[in-house]
């Protein structure tokens, strides 16, 4: 069996070194190898990585939510692998677990009364994205109890900068930025420079996403091991 792990991809090498260490983390959690593929800014693509194994495949997408990269971009770069059995599971969220290790990231902040607490994505113009966000903001504040602003790093609005300056204008004493971003690069860069007072780190740094990602390959396999 095949498994490979596709991310967006970044130019900063510590981003694309932190996906390669969730995957060596899912590796060793499944007891199986773990590939890595990026369907942007970086290779290998998803279909070279393909092509080189004809073993039946499982495709985990490492994205927040469903958008244009998980909807369009990945399908397409897949069917022009040529492979002939590829299993593609669902995007790691919206999902209880993400949510949980959204929650984990705000609990290691030490949000305090009173302080804003914002979600930062990349965003997306693919309505069902926005969707999935918006559900998970949503959720996050279910969970945390908590009001809960949804901003985007890339695309969309508010922007995590213009959050950030809202919610000092309405008396917010500290500002917590929950990334919902899955690894370092451009976008994370632009979170530590929203001017807030906390900022988390990437998804991808936690141990906790990698239990979330081998489970993903768990249920399209149900041949590995709990």
């Amino acid at each position: 069996m095949n498994r490979v792990l596709v991310a967006h991809g970044t130019r900063k090498p510590g981003g694309v070194a932190m996906i390669g260490e969730l995957a060596e983390r899912v590796s060793a959690l499944l007891g199986q190898r773990v590939q890595v593929a990026f369907v942007d800014v970086v290779g290998p693509g998803p279909a070279e990585v393909l092509r080189a194994d004809p073993a039946p495949a499982v495709v985990v997408p490492a994205f927040v939510a469903r958008g244009f990269h998980v909807r369009r971009d990945l399908p397409t770069q897949l069917l022009a692998s040529g492979h002939p059995e590829i299993t593609v599971t669902p995007a790691l969220g919206p999902s209880p677990a993400l949510v949980g290790l959204l929650a984990a990231q705000l609990r290691s902040a030490r949000r305090r009364r009173g302080d804003a607490v914002i979600l930062a994505v990349a965003g997306s113009a693919d309505p069902l994205a926005r969707t999935d966000l918006a559900d998970l903001a949503g959720q996050l504040a279910a969970t945390t109890g908590c009001a809960v602003t949804l901003a985007c790093a890339a695309t969309g609005s508010p922007t995590v900068a213009d959050a950030v300056v809202r919610a000092r204008r309405d008396g917010a004493e500290r500002v917590v930025v929950v990334s919902g971003l899955l690894a370092d690069g451009l976008f994370q860069d632009r979170l530590r420079r929203c001017g807030a007072d906390v900022v988390t780190a990437p998804l991808g740094a936690q141990p906790m996403l990698a239990r979330i990602v081998a489970e993903h390959f768990r249920r399209a396999s149900p041949a590995v091991a709990a």
